[in-house]
């Protein structure tokens, strides 16, 4: 089965819907990004994306579903993730309470039997979706399926994001790259494996570079580094790029490119000396696209009809988005 590739152009604007609280998100393809995806889809490999914390490396997994039209799914990874949590979860506290509830309730031993089999207490985990969903979908122990936007289409396959993988133990991307590699396997509690069915899953795994990687984990997937440009000039064209991709009315009128600039400004004099052109040293992280978005929405939000005034706040403001490792005083 040939996989459906990616066919945008370098600059693609892909607007992603609000989820939950969050602000609703914008996404800028860049050629590096449509080819390494295209190059992991035609592959069947997972794509390890890396890069500085804020520069869209979760984003870009969700946009790519949203351009594919698959379904997205996604498992945020903490240092108690095991492996097994990709294809599987066991709710032990579920069962436990219908087993107490079994002798007030006065049931039979059949139909107690019956409510306390395993398999209505394993819960299929993102990459059970993502390899068979209607397996997922038909087990006993399914409680809800996954939220789907307009427009996806489970019988394309689907994009899989596993966010800040380097947070786990090695035996996390090996269990990942096994579970993918065979195509199959068995969930807890029952005989019979689950086969891989349809279009293969399309695997967006991130990290922040906190802990190492496997050797072997990383030899079996596609990488693609997301970074700024390291000269002065290529950062704030960057900058503005994705500044107006979310934010389009700061360019339309001379005032509002002052805003935009003046932000744009000292998110860059945190990275790059506008003389020297060299990186300005300090502790890490340094600010970047996510810093200058939370500045441009901050001051568009308190005071939404004075650009002068919008350049003020920024004044007031910038040091609470961009200076955030500085020593406290006592």
């Amino acid at each position: 089965m040939t996989p459906t590739l990616l066919e945008i152009q370098a600059g693609h604007i892909e607007r992603l819907p609000q989820r939950g609280v969050l602000p609703a998100q914008t996404h800028v393809f860049d050629q590096a990004s449509i080819l390494a995806i295209n190059a992991a889809l035609a592959s069947r490999r997972p794509l390890l994306v890396r890069g500085e914390p804020g520069i869209g490396k979760s984003q870009l997994a969700h946009a790519t579903a949203r351009c594919l039209k698959r379904p997205y799914l996604e498992l945020v990874v903490d240092a108690r993730t095991e492996a097994r949590d990709l294809l599987w979860s066991y709710d032990a506290v579920a069962r436990l309470a219908e087993a107490q509830l079994g002798n007030p309730l006065k049931l039979e031993h059949k139909e107690l039997e019956a409510r306390l089999a395993v398999a209505r207490y394993v819960r299929p985990g993102p990459l059970w979706w993502a390899l068979n969903w209607e397996s997922a979908c038909k087990h006993p122990g399914c409680l809800a399926k996954p939220i789907c936007d307009a427009g996806e289409d489970v019988s394309n396959g689907c994009v899989l994001l596993i966010d800040e993988i380097d947070k786990a133990e090695s035996e996390v991307p090996n269990g990942l790259l096994e579970a993918l590699g065979n195509g199959r396997f068995v969930p807890f509690g029952e005989e019979h494996a689950v086969d891989a069915v349809g279009p293969p899953p399309l695997v967006i795994i991130t990290t922040n570079e906190e802990r190492e990687l496997p050797p072997a984990f990383l030899r079996r997937c596609w990488v693609l580094c997301l970074t700024l440009q390291d000269s002065r000039r290529g950062l704030e064209d960057d900058l503005r790029a994705r500044a107006l991709a979310h934010f389009p009315s700061l360019g339309e009128k001379p005032a509002a490119v002052a805003v935009l600039d003046q932000a744009i400004k000292l998110v860059a004099d945190q990275r790059i000396d506008a003389k020297t052109e060299l990186p300005v040293s300090g502790p890490l992280p340094r600010p970047g696209v996510a810093e200058l978005l939370d500045l441009l929405r901050a001051v568009t939000e308190m005071a939404p009809r004075s650009h002068k005034r919008q350049c003020e706040i920024l004044d007031d403001i910038q040091e609470f988005a961009l200076v955030k490792n500085r020593p406290t005083e006592l």
